[in-house]
Order: structure tokens, then sequence, then C-alpha cells
């Protein structure tokens, strides 16, 4: 029987019962969140968790930095109901939809508890809806909400417990298509070079936050991109939609950012102000299981398993294709059209493979010089 909970609320996007996610396997539906403290310190959070109806699979991981170390907490299963945010030891609960989420860890026999609450800073924005093919074949279709917000809690690592009140963060939701599970057993004809430039960056400042992100072609011309300002308690109408481009200065015999500026625009090309970036350290989101050698989204461990992985980040080489993906934790500048100067803190996440003109890239992993 596929009838579930949801199908007892009018949210249906096809004739199908809730459990069925379209006709497309590599459909997903996904939680993200990140909190760091919003003016020092290094330790940071991490969490996701994804559901993937064609292949019934469900999966989520916690990850905490301190010390140098990441800490991973993987957990997959089969999919039961898909109101049931739960897989293993790590769970989500939505207290008031696109305001407040609750994200609980209890995995004592891995060494990591938590409790943290988000709280919303203002409205998410919705960003383009992201549709990319490679020749005929669609390799992403999909929509996200990004929102900032404050949190309230704890984590608890191998004993030490630590409070998380006063850091603030971001959390996303996606959904739609992307590739999951067990890579497409036929290639694409005729065979095409695999590119992929993406950089994504929600900022925190003391009134607002920043939302910028841009999907670049090999030529580096964005074919999805967005940059909003959005005040505390602002709704969609008091957000501040600009136009962004970016310049990375890339780490010698690397592809992770050694410092960035976003250059901002308004609709009519008037420079509109500035965004700087000072990366603090890498985080992996490897950890997350993006890209992950084992643990990358909607594989099949059986009905459920857990898993704990702690990783250096010295000792982490840049050069791997798996350590590619990053959130660069990062001070940042942002300085307005007014001329208005504020201080904040936020994440760079970057992915570059293959070519990228303006980063002088020209192969599938040639690193800067």
């Amino acid at each position: 029987m596929a009838l579930t909970r949801g199908d007892d609320y009018p949210i249906h996007q096809t004739p199908d019962p809730i459990a069925y996610g379209g006709t497309d396997r590599n459909f997903y539906d996904r939680y993200f969140f990140n909190g760091y403290h919003p003016k020092e310190g290094e330790d940071f959070f991490a969490a996701a968790f994804g559901v993937y109806p064609h292949l019934n699979i469900t999966d989520a991981a916690f990850v905490v930095v301190r010390d140098g170390v990441e800490t991973a907490l993987h957990a997959s299963g089969w999919l039961g109901d898909r109101m049931d945010l739960e897989v293993g030891p790590i769970k989500i609960e939505i207290l008031e939809p696109l305001h407040r989420l609750k994200l609980i860890v209890n995995a004592p026999d891995k060494g990591l508890k938590a409790e943290i609450v988000f709280t919303s800073r203002a409205a998410p924005i919705e960003e383009p809806r992201f549709i990319r093919r490679i020749s005929t074949r669609a390799f992403m279709d999909y929509t996200r909400l990004t929102q900032n917000g404050h949190y309230e809690g704890w984590i608890e690592l191998d004993g030490v417990k630590k409070s998380v009140d006063g850091f603030v963060g971001t959390r996303d939701r996606s959904w739609g298509v992307r590739p999951v599970g067990a890579r497409d057993s036929q290639e694409v004809v005729p065979p095409q070079p695999q590119q992929f430039f993406w950089l994504w960056s929600p900022l925190s400042f003391d009134d607002g936050s920043f939302f910028f992100h841009s999907n670049d072609d090999a030529l580096g011309r964005p074919w999805n991109t967005r940059a909003v300002w959005t005040p505390d308690g602002s709704d969609e109408a008091g957000m501040h939609h600009l136009n962004g481009q970016a310049k990375i200065e890339w780490k010698s015999g690397t592809r992770h950012a050694r410092s960035a500026t976003i250059q901002l625009t308004d609709d009519y090309g008037k420079p509109a102000g500035q965004i700087a970036f000072e990366p603090e350290y890498e985080f992996l989101m490897l950890g997350l299981g993006y890209t992950h050698p084992k643990w990358s989204h909607g594989h099949n461990h059986g009905q459920l398993a857990v898993e704990r992985e702690d990783i250096g980040l010295a000792q982490a080489d840049p050069k791997m294709p798996f350590h590619l993906h990053v959130q660069a934790l990062s001070k940042v500048t942002f300085t307005d059209a007014a001329g208005k100067v504020r201080k904040g803190r936020g994440v760079l996440e970057q992915l570059a493979i293959g070519p990228h003109g303006p980063s002088g890239f020209k192969d599938m992993l040639d690193f800067a010089p």
C-alpha cells in the first residue's frame, strides 16, 4: 500500500500518492544546515537529510569541526513514510514551517549527541530553478529555498558538551532531480567533457543576510545566479536583488579559494558595492556525503547503517577529487552602494570540475599555479 500520512494533506503535485516522486528515478527531497559563531571560533557544524522515493532510500549526516578534525556521522536506511524525518540517530522536526526547525542527533555509541533549534531571520529566498542538461539527458532539474537564521542548543562530541546558543548560519531545502544512487550504466553519447563550476555563499551580518550563488560554464558565463541582500525581518518584498560577478584567487596547487571578491551591480549595470572574503579553513562537503566514495547520496547500505568518520583537515589532500567540494568558513566584508561597511562571517562553497576560463583551468583536474 502506497498511502501514507502525507496523503491527508493537500500537497500533491501529481496524481500519484505522496510516496511517489514523479517518474524520474533520480528524484530527491533534501534538507541542509550549517552553523558557526558570527565573529570568531573554529567550531562549525553541518547536517544533511535526503529522501529518494524511487530508490526507497533515505540518508543523513551530521558533522562537527573541532580542533582541526571534521567528525562526521553517516546514516542510511530504507525509506518508510516520507513524513518521518528520521534515519537512525538523526532526526529533523519542523516546529513552524519556513521559520523554526529542530535537529536531533542521538548516537552516544558513536560519541555524538546534539539538540539544535534553527530560527529564521527573514523569509527564505527562492533560487532560480536549476535546469541543466548534458547533451539530451537531464542532469539537474530542481528548486532550492535558502534561509539564514540563529541557533540555540548544544552539541556533545566525545563527552565534551558545548553550547551553540548565538550561532548563526544557513538552512536550505531543495527538491527535484540530480544524480543520486548508483551511476547510470549507459554513458551520454556523444561523449561530453565533464565541467561544473559552482559557488554558493550565504553570509551573516548583524542586521541581515547576503546570498550569492553562481553556476558558470567553461567560458565563465553564469547560467544560474542570484545575489540578494535580505534585511532581518524582511519578507520577499523587502529583499534587495542585485547582480554579482565573482573573482577567485586560488591557492597554489588547489581548486580552493585563497581569497575572493564579488562585484555587485544593479539592474542597470551601475556599481552597487562589493563583498570580500577571507577564508579561514575548508570544511569538506565529503562529510555530508557529497562526492563521498562510500556514503554518497542515495546508495543502498541495507535496512540501516550508521558509521562515524574522523578527518584531519590539515592532512586532507586538496587534489583528491572527493576533496574538491568544500565550504570555506570565511570572514566577510560587505561594502554597499552607499559606502556602508559591514563585517560578518559566512561560507564560500566551491566545486570546480573541468575547465573554467576566468580561473585559468583548462583540463578536468589541473590546479592553480
